[in-house]
């Protein structure tokens, strides 16, 4: 019997990407050229929908009904795992290009993407495989526990690296670390770009007076969405509300509250305003 040979990774392009992405910062700073900025809007975020979800582990919830039993809280995360039941397709990056592109030696390079929908089955096969409904239920989770941000939605870029024509119909999952993240460069791209990023509806984020200026917040924040002034830390507006600053702090002086009891459905309703996933 003939057994097939496994496909040979087409890492040439991959590689290519990598090779490029440490240019990220002074490439997004372009996009600050008048004319420049807008004609990239256009080209590669207009369609972009992007939403932060807060880590799970920092998370108050403030609702108004009363509840009496922590595990049936619904958490940020829940909102991953109703689109890998509503998903019928699913494929697990085998890498994250990101990671791989930075030599990253905090997080695990193998955990890449989740990326749902009809269009999956246009990627690449040897840039990881299609997963079943409980293996992405499992991969997602393995990412929260390692300590990486779920970021959702339609993201032009990926369509493109990927090469998928039909991007309404591509949701992206990505799984994302403070020191490699792609979107570091968000600070430096213009506002129009920048507003495609989205905090999580009914998210908010305070600085408590048991701060003490340590600073352990900076390093943990991936957007510049916190800064140290006059020994305090101070929130900026890019703060997308992603929560690792208050997992990190060592005087839990950062809370994230979460004060709208509608906040999965909102999330849900916001993704489904750019993609189709069946």
């Amino acid at each position: 019997m003939i057994q097939k040979s496994p496909v040979k990774p087409n890492r040439g392009f991959v590689t290519a990407l990598e090779r490029l992405f440490p240019l990220r910062f002074p490439l997004a700073k372009l996009s600050k050229i008048p004319g420049l900025g807008k004609l990239l809007y256009l080209m590669m975020f207009r369609t972009n929908n992007i939403t932060c979800l807060p880590r799970d582990s920092v998370v108050e919830i403030t609702l108004n009904q009363y509840i009496d039993a922590p595990e049936t809280m619904v958490l940020p995360s829940q909102v991953v795992h109703r689109f890998i039941d509503q998903a019928q397709h699913h494929f697990i990056m085998d890498f994250c290009l990101c990671r791989e592109a930075m030599t990253c030696s905090n997080y695990p390079s193998s955990l890449g993407c989740l990326f749902m929908g009809d269009a999956v089955k246009e990627i690449d096969p040897s840039y990881g495989h299609i997963a079943s409904k409980d293996e992405a239920h499992t991969f997602i989770k393995k990412c929260s526990e390692a300590g990486l941000v779920h970021i959702i939605g339609r993201d032009k870029l990926d369509e493109t690296w990927l090469r998928v024509t039909s991007g309404d119909k591509l949701l992206t999952v990505c799984n994302c670390c403070e020191c490699c993240c792609l979107w570091k460069m968000l600070p430096n791209l213009t506002s129009d770009i920048n507003n495609v990023f989205k905090k999580m509806p009914g998210v908010s984020v305070q600085v408590t007076d048991a701060c003490i200026g340590c600073g352990v917040c900076v390093s943990a924040c991936f957007l510049e969405g916190i800064k140290i002034m006059d020994g305090k830390a101070v929130l900026s507006e890019q703060c997308r509300g992603c929560g690792r600053c208050a997992e990190r702090c060592p005087q839990k002086a950062i809370t994230v509250h979460i004060n709208d009891e509608l906040f999965l459905e909102k999330t849900i309703q916001l993704v489904n305003q750019s993609v189709v996933v069946d």
